[in-house]
């Protein structure tokens, strides 16, 4: 494993890596391949940046976009996804450490790509929370490997009734969403498939093994249609015999030219040292590092993926996102106020 470079963009921290297609951004950043990623926490539009290596090195540029009503309106985008001439930004669906969720992180937002990038935003509250949830719920009646424990009593009551009753107190319409029993969930990759479902990898909650879980979704485009298309879950995947849980997904990609293979991070459950309550209830979580993954999924939506090892990225605790360059697996890591790229040379059997 080699550091490459690290970077500022913007005095933040950056959050997964996707490729750039465009030539016109390739050619005004004088780069041979760039990646978009997302930036720590505020509003979508200022957390949009370009990660570009060129005949000079690394260099970044921040690229502020438009979003129209919906300025200010969104925080904690997470996930980067490309889907029919489209990148994808998911928010985290969230809050902060210690709880409540925050309305603002459950969004989605688009954009064609360009170095002023205009924005569509679908702030859905806790429609995607509530899906989620009711997956989780049938899978624990029907005794499915993949599903998580109920919620620790402290964790339950510092993000769902603590989320609640401040919806309450304002009488929110989405109150209604969050229900006794219900997990947090937490976004931090994201993936279409050929299908053109959205497969979301879920850093909260884990399977009663501790294991990552995926969910795959589908309506996710058609959520920007002027008749707005009903999400509905697909399915809900275990990712086994990953080590010892819990343990979360970090980051998520297609592996490029191979239709329904995917790179996965999986690694700590939450940050340490930010008075986590998931760490709190979740010690063993603590000494966590992260995994380079590598699974297939096929047409017949498999009760449990067993993923191959590509590579262990100990000591790394917090990367965030996953690409290729040159043939061989890019990493982007979470630092304080600094962007760190690391690149890993892996064997020909890691397909």
């Amino acid at each position: 494993m080699k550091r490459l470079v690290d970077l500022s963009v913007a005095g933040n921290e950056a959050s997964d890596l996707l490729r750039v297609e465009s030539p016109e951004i390739l050619a005004a950043l004088g780069a041979r391949a760039a990646y978009w990623t997302v930036l720590d926490e505020g509003p979508v539009e200022d957390c949009l940046a370009v990660l570009a290596v060129g005949d000079d090195g690394w260099h970044t540029r921040h690229l502020p976009a438009i979003a129209g009503t919906h300025t200010g309106r969104t925080e904690d985008g997470e996930a980067l996804a490309r889907h029919d001439g489209w990148v994808y930004v998911i928010g985290s669906h969230f809050g902060s450490k210690s709880g409540p969720l925050r309305p603002k992180r459950a969004f989605v937002a688009r954009f064609t790509e360009s170095l002023t990038p205009r924005l569509q935003v679908v702030r859905h509250r806790f429609t995607l929370h509530r899906l989620v949830n009711e997956a989780l719920r049938r899978l624990a009646e029907a005794g499915h490997p993949a599903a998580p424990e109920p919620p620790a009593d402290r964790v339950h009551a510092t993000f769902i009734e603590q989320t609640r009753r401040r919806g309450e107190a304002k009488a929110k319409q989405w109150v209604g969403d969050l229900r006794t029993g219900d997990h947090p969930i937490n976004v931090e990759g994201a993936a279409f498939t050929p299908a053109g479902t959205l497969l979301l990898g879920l850093r909260w909650p884990v399977s009663t093994a501790g294991e990552p879980l995926l969910v795959e979704i589908a309506g996710i485009p058609g959520m920007f249609g002027e008749t707005p298309v009903p999400l509905s879950v697909v399915a809900v995947y275990a990712l086994t015999g990953v080590g010892p849980g819990p343990l979360g997904v970090r980051a998520l990609a297609p592996r490029p030219g191979v239709p329904g293979d995917y790179d996965v991070i999986v690694g700590s459950i939450d940050a340490l040292g930010k008075n986590s309550v998931l760490i709190e209830e979740h010690p063993r979580a603590r000494d966590a590092t992260c995994a380079h993954l590598r699974f297939t999924l096929s047409g017949d939506r498999p009760v449990e993926v067993k993923p191959v090892l590509v590579a262990d990225l100990a000591p790394l605790h917090h990367v965030e996102g996953v690409a290729e360059l040159d043939g061989s697996p890019l990493y982007v890591t979470d630092e304080d106020h600094r962007v760190a790229l690391w690149a890993h040379h892996t064997s020909a059997s890691a397909r």
